[in-house]
């Protein structure tokens, strides 16, 4: 969309009108936000206070599943100002500096939660597949590392998001917005492409690339371990549902605000605008957002509260018991979570079998 600017207070006119300026959106997606930020505080705060207090960070699932968790709860706080701005018609109360803060969150939580997936992905078929090989590698001190390379890889990712938005009067419809200016400046119109392209690199396709192609080979393995041990079969089932679950959440959350989001880059490549086309993207995009947003509530369910061992330390963490193993220390906080000792052993008995068939 092209903008023409009209002075150093940043007053813009837009050349297309308001697009996506629909009553419906300023009431359903500011209702949409307060679910998911309820939903998803309790949610990832219940993950951070059972592994913190009863699962501890002994496993390398573990500290994944926590960061997760935790870069959620960081993106959630930025909700409800995108609701109360959604709510005003588009209209930003909350200054420059929140403008560039939280657009800059919602960027950074988009590469977090994506990088852990992946990293927990990586990990599963690592515990899955080469359990004995891997665990030189899958050691707490390599997951905490991992875990800051990823901060601060997203932070830097982030950081071109958070410089190009800012706050601007939209002088023919007399509004205030956090928004990034489209204009004909060369250098700026490439960083924003260049911001476009990795959101739909490095936040979707290759992340979704890599998850899809582990779960594959996880789900080959355990498939193949059951072909010679039958009595396994309803535990790797379950397994396999567990990590369908997670890869098809993954999928259909971000997908459809992926594919507008790829619609817009390209209006971007023209140099005429398409008005019909920008009014279609940016009345879909709140309600994509909408659904990528959902993930983070989706996280805990599929990483969380579907584990026997999670309700289990929830129910203690509830009725305020203390914190502390009263057995063998549980190796993981849910069904995705357990399944490096699951799993591994299947594969280690099936192992063990093949090469002593004595051994009871």
């Amino acid at each position: 969309m092209e903008n023409t600017t009209t002075g150093k207070d940043k007053q813009i006119e837009l050349t297309c009108g308001m697009s996506g300026n629909h009553y419906i959106i300023y009431i359903l997606v500011p209702m949409v936000y307060g679910s998911i930020f309820v939903i998803g505080i309790v949610g990832n705060s219940m993950v951070v206070a059972v592994i913190y207090c009863y699962m501890k960070l002994k496993t390398v699932a573990n500290i994944f599943v926590l960061n997760l968790a935790v870069s959620d709860l960081t993106f959630l706080i930025t909700l409800p100002m995108w609701a109360t701005s959604t709510a005003k018609g588009y209209h930003w109360p909350f200054g420059e500096f929140l403008c560039k803060a939280s657009a800059g969150l919602v960027i950074f939580n988009l590469y977090t939660s994506v990088f852990f997936l992946m990293a927990l992905s990586i990990d599963r078929y690592l515990a899955i597949v080469h359990p004995v090989q891997s665990r030189r590698f899958r050691t707490v001190v390599y997951a905490r590392v991992t875990c800051v390379v990823i901060w601060l890889f997203a932070f830097v990712l982030s950081l071109p998001t958070a410089l190009t938005r800012d706050v601007h009067n939209i002088s023919n419809v007399n509004m205030t917005v956090c928004g990034i200016l489209h204009n004909n400046i060369e250098s700026l119109k490439e960083l924003l492409l260049a911001i476009s392209l990795m959101k739909s690199l490095l936040g979707f396709l290759i992340p979704f690339i890599v998850i899809i192609t582990c779960y594959c080979l996880i789900g080959r393995a355990l498939l193949s371990a059951r072909t010679i041990q039958k009595s396994s079969r309803s535990r790797d089932d379950e397994v396999l549902r567990m990590l369908a679950a997670a890869v098809l959440a993954f999928f259909l959350c971000w997908a459809p605000h992926q594919v507008f989001h790829l619609m817009q880059f390209f209006t971007q490549l023209k140099d005429a605008d398409n008005c019909p086309l920008l009014e279609i993207i940016d009345t879909a995009m709140p309600f994509t957002i909408c659904i990528a947003y959902f993930n983070s509530c989706v996280n805990p369910i599929v990483y969380g509260f579907v584990g026997h061992n999670f309700r289990k330390n929830l129910v203690r963490l509830l009725h305020c018991s203390p914190g502390g193993a009263t057995g063998p220390h549980p190796s993981i906080s849910s069904k995705m979570s357990a399944l490096s000792f699951r799993a591994s052993e299947a594969l280690s008995l099936t192992s063990k079998g093949k090469a002593s068939p004595d051994v009871k």
